[in-house]
């Protein structure tokens, strides 16, 4: 499934230093929350607000980097934010959602670095990260109800066969895929741009990795990454 992936040319022409660490966890045994997941968010969020250990915000070069990047296809950050920067701006109250979203939730603040999870059982045909033309399907739950919504023409999105898994690169993720108390498999996607270095996001998808072991012992995981050339 990981060599299936594909970051589509027009995304590579419109950020060349764009690069993707795709990893997949298979035979999670996922549930709530607990005390483990309920630390990682803490500590998470202790470094996060800790002005001798992170740049705030709106002054980190990662995350003024990702805003470049929405900006290029006609998104505006400040509303519609990256998700690293939104999460960063909720570290005093990280919300806890299960497990499995926890760890990479945490690991996404620590490392301030964009990173999704999918369940991969309900993904068709394989992932890859597209300019949209507007018509592809984004479902949603709007006023409590199911709706689906659509991407504006240009914009950067990653889907599968059935329609977008997520909106803005990284900004929302549709309601079909996301990881829930019953995922059993899934796919990670820890995303960068220079001058975020390639050390740093292979620390990253290990250090996931470990909280993945710690949730399941018995994970089998495989990684691969793309546009690093």
């Amino acid at each position: 499934m990981l060599d299936q992936i594909i970051v589509d040319q027009a995304v590579r022409d419109l950020r060349p230093d764009f690069a993707v660490l795709v990893i997949t966890a298979e035979g999670l045994t996922n549930g709530p929350s607990d005390d483990t997941a309920f630390e990682w968010l803490a500590v998470a969020g202790e470094r996060a607000q800790n002005p001798e250990s992170v740049q705030a915000p709106e002054e980190h070069p990662h995350v003024i980097a990702w805003r470049e990047a929405y900006q290029a296809f006609g998104a505006k950050p400040k509303r519609t934010r990256p998700s690293v920067d939104a999460l960063i701006r909720r570290a005093d109250a990280l919300p806890a959602i299960n497990k499995v979203v926890d760890a990479y939730n945490a690991v996404s603040v620590e490392y301030v670095l964009p990173i999704g999870g999918e369940d991969l059982d309900r993904y068709r045909g394989a992932a890859r990260l597209v300019r949209a033309t507007g018509d592809e399907p984004f479902d949603v739950i709007a006023g409590g109800e199911p709706a689906v919504e659509h991407p504006a023409p240009g914009e950067v999105v990653w889907r599968d066969d059935e329609g977008v898994t997520c909106r803005r690169w990284n900004w929302r993720q549709c309601v079909r895929t996301r990881v829930t108390e019953d995922t059993k498999n899934a796919l990670f996607i820890l995303e960068r741009l220079e001058p975020y270095p390639l050390d740093r996001l292979r620390e990253a998808g290990d250090d996931l990795v470990a909280r993945l072991r710690v949730i399941s012992p018995d994970v089998r995981i495989q990684s691969r990454l793309i546009g690093a050339e």
